[in-house]
């Protein structure tokens, strides 16, 4: 197929690539020339401008760094949408909020085109070898039309609902992961008087429940007390922490019964 990439970072350097090597027809346009010079080592073409891009494409896609950067390369004089596009299809895989997907598909169909938008979860290794997570919003004929090319980008290709759901769905499995980042980093700093190697430290957390799979961890608010008073002992601040408790706290006043700690999760989805 001729498929099109406008805005080539990091990321879709590797998609450009692995799309390349599947014998499609690829083109690409990035702001920056000079990070186009790879691949064009490898017979992807390069174009000038957006437009170029649309017009040599059956397929478009897209992964950039916010709305304002959807907006830029949309729309104006030189943009995607600049031209005869009508029967195209846009993949876009930018993470950003589900209104500025909506908008972007409302401006695309009225150029008589189709948006899929798939945010995706991955680094550029599972990029360049085709096994992203996608997650799309979509209508049901867009996404089938975008769901082989999907297929050969990404190891699992979630249709999560209409436009929007795909950047709904980015936030809701992104929240728990940027919560734990943030606990292991309370959780570090109160062993960093131990000075532990790094990677002894970090294997050792990984050999247990906290590392792998805090969902199932036992007595959890105890711990979580205990941190504090021992991060407060040595004046290093727990915020994640505290909140947490906090929210310990009001789950066990609202449920009924000896319920086990991780099913607090189950109360915070429910209330």
């Amino acid at each position: 197929m001729k498929i099109g990439l406008a805005g080539v970072g990091r990321m879709g350097v590797g998609i450009a690539a692995h799309l390349a090597e599947l014998g499609h027809e690829v083109t690409v346009w990035n702001r920056t020339a000079d990070k186009l010079k790879p691949l064009a080592a490898q017979g992807i073409k390069l174009a000038k401008t957006p437009a170029e891009v649309a017009a040599a494409s059956e397929i478009i896609i897209t992964i950039l760094t916010d709305a304002g950067a959807i907006d830029a390369v949309y729309d104006g004089p030189q943009g995607l949408l600049a031209g005869d596009v009508k029967g195209k299809l846009y993949i876009e895989m930018s993470t950003v909020r589900p209104e500025t997907e909506i908008a972007l598909a409302e401006r695309v169909r009225a150029k008589g085109a189709a948006l899929v938008e798939c945010p995706v979860g991955g680094s550029t290794g599972p990029a360049r070898q085709g096994k992203l997570l996608g997650l799309c919003g979509a209508e049901p004929p867009d996404f089938a039309r975008a769901k082989p090319v999907l297929d050969q980008l990404c190891r699992r290709v979630e249709h999560c609902g209409a436009v929007g759901a795909g950047a709904l769905m980015k936030f809701t499995i992104n929240l728990p992961l940027m919560i734990y980042w943030q606990a292991l980093g309370e959780a570090l700093a109160l062993c960093r008087d131990l000075k532990l190697d790094p990677a002894r430290l970090m294997d050792l957390i990984s050999d247990t429940s906290g590392g792998a799979n805090i969902l199932k961890v036992r007595g959890a608010a105890i711990a979580a007390k205990m941190k504090v008073a021992e991060g407060k002992s040595r004046g290093i601040e727990l915020p994640l922490v505290e909140k947490t408790i906090a929210c310990y706290e009001e789950a066990r006043k609202k449920v009924t019964g000896n319920e086990e700690i991780s099913l607090l999760s189950n109360y915070w989805a429910t209330r």
